[in-house]
């Protein structure tokens, strides 16, 4: 979708360089220049392990404190009547991360780098504000999610949680990026104690299957509410961090083009994970709450332990806890790690997992400063938890159909990925998955104006205004492929694509951005930050209900 002209090539910004080298993986290892056909189930597995890391942790960290609040409260109030979100949101995960993880490596490069060489200095500002004020929320709900656990298992809040703060620093500033991911794999295993928990609450498995696939909203629920919880979710399942951690996190790993399918399929693994994980937390706050007092009153993800304990004894209790601080850790450090990515991407340090604190002192500098700034966060008493998780979820819900445009630009530059830029159905898929994330938010900033609208009436006016930001999107890429094949544009040669890279930065000429793609952007960005601030009142609304 990127306009054909283009202005002459500019000085070079500075930024970090590529990082090269071999793939030293968890679980493998490939060497530099390897470019050895693999034949053979037991040449692929070998391939795939060592390749195996990215999609696994940005997809676990995505299961984090946030999303047990979000999930496990749709469950206690709603019971599984909004599992079939899960469902909807697989494409949307994967069209999003693997757009991400092919820019990561075709290019070498970082998300928030590319998005300020290639829109300019103003929008690349903007996505980075966003996401660096997000992320300084997301982060303080990690360590909300640690501060629960602790104190739902008996142990002491503060140590628990600047301890907590200690091990995801000392993690990352080891310099070594094989020790991180065999932490971070750890933990990614780690999550998976929730199936235990799951069955041993004895759910209703029948109903939660019907209501994975057939969609309905719940009963007697203000729609307002139903809306800012499934923004939610949607904001808790497809953040904004991810795509800035996806393609920095698998150019720092030095994945290359030619292992491309293997990330893909790393990726599809861990889209199975998060799915199969918020399922499991719905369904144990459905399960532990029915039929009791609780239900319907959602507190915090401490409230949901002490649930399950009464439900299905304290071992279950014990396990979910240990869960939430499982997910919280990883979750904190994920969500920190693509906040330092990206200051390395604009103020031009080496952000890297490979070199320790002498070599990339900076970045585990910013790293580490956020973590303690979090921590140090939590720790200041009163506010509302609970609440407070869900709202930042709803907030990157929100702010979403921007970072998704952004990506979607990028991946139809072909002065960056060349014979790697999107195919016409993963553009379709794309902008269909931006009109679904503008209509929801259309939905609940309609509901939050107009309360006494029905719901049939928001509904439809919401999936008109959707209908017709699709054919918009539609007519914008119809209109770039005719313009390429007037002025002799023809498809991108896709017969050599394993060694084709992006060339330095130096060397791209920058795209003209056109007054119809300025005037689109702003009315997105401008709605996007009224739609946001309507998500903050009615937080503050709920917090002062409860």
């Amino acid at each position: 979708m990127t306009d054909l002209t283009t202005a002459p090539a500019r000085p070079h910004a500075p930024g970090p360089a590529r990082e090269t080298g071999p793939i030293r993986g968890a679980l493998g290892t490939i060497e530099a220049g390897d470019t050895a056909p693999r034949r053979g189930p037991s040449a692929k597995l070998k391939t795939l392990l060592a390749v195996v890391g990215p999609g696994l942790i940005v997809m676990a960290g995505d299961n984090d404190a946030g999303a047990f609040g979000t999930y496990a409260q749709a469950g206690q109030d709603h019971g599984t009547r909004l599992l079939w979100t899960l469902l909807l949101l697989v494409p949307v995960l994967y069209v999003n991360q693997e757009m991400s993880l092919r820019l990561g490596a075709v290019t070498g490069v970082g998300h928030a780098r590319l998005i300020l060489e290639r829109f300019g200095k103003f929008w690349g500002a903007f996505s980075v504000v966003d996401l660096f004020l997000l992320n300084a929320l997301t982060l303080v709900t990690e360590f909300i999610g640690v501060a629960l656990a602790v104190g739902y298992l008996g142990l002491p809040r503060t140590a628990s949680v600047l301890c907590a703060a200690a091990v995801v620093i000392a993690v990352a500033a080891t310099g070594s990026f094989r020790r991180f991911e065999r932490a971070a794999i750890a933990l990614v295993l780690g999550s998976l104690l929730l199936v235990p928990v799951y069955f041993l609450t004895h759910p209703a498995t029948s109903r939660a299957a019907h209501d994975f696939v057939v969609p309905g909203l719940p009963h007697g629920s203000p729609l307002a509410d139903t809306m800012l919880l499934i923004v939610a979710i949607v904001g808790t399942t497809v953040a904004p961090w991810q795509l800035f951690f996806q393609q920095s996190y698998v150019a720092d790993k030095r994945v290359t083009p030619r292992f491309l399918r293997y990330a893909r399929a790393d990726l599809a693994l861990g889209i199975a994970l998060v799915i199969i994980g918020a399922a499991a937390l719905t369904g144990i706050g459905a399960a532990a709450f029915a039929g009791t007092a609780g239900a319907g009153h959602f507190t915090d993800a401490a409230g949901i332990a002490h649930g399950v304990e009464d439900r299905a004894g304290r071992v279950a209790g014990v396990l979910f806890a240990v869960a939430l601080l499982d997910a919280s850790i990883l979750g904190a450090a994920a969500v920190s790690l693509s906040s330092a990515y990206a200051l390395g991407d604009v103020l031009g340090f080496r952000r890297t997992l490979h070199r320790g604190v002498r070599g990339a002192g900076v970045f585990h500098a910013v790293f580490g400063g956020l973590v303690l700034a979090a921590a140090g966060t939590v720790l200041a008493p009163g506010a509302p938890l609970g609440l407070l998780t869900e709202g930042v979820q709803a907030l990157a819900g929100v702010l979403l159909p921007a970072a998704t445009v952004f990506l979607l630009l990028l991946c139809n530059d072909r002065a960056v990925l060349g014979p790697w830029v999107n195919g016409r159905w993963t553009n379709a898929l794309a902008c269909l998955v931006v009109a679904v994330l503008v209509t929801l938010s259309l939905i609940l900033t309609a509901s939050v104006l107009f309360p006494s609208l029905g719901t049939g009436a928001l509904l439809g006016a919401a999936a008109g205004c959707g209908g017709a930001g699709l054919l918009a999107l539609g007519y914008a890429e119809a209109r770039r492929v005719r313009k390429g094949w007037a002025r002799g544009g023809r498809p991108a040669n896709r017969t050599d694509r394993a060694g084709w890279r992006m060339p330095p930065l130096a060397e791209l000429p920058r795209p003209r951005m056109s007054t119809g793609r300025r005037v689109g952007l702003t009315a997105l960005r401008t709605y996007l930050l009224v739609a946001a601030v309507l998500v903050i009142v009615r937080t503050v609304q709920l917090a002062a209900g409860h």
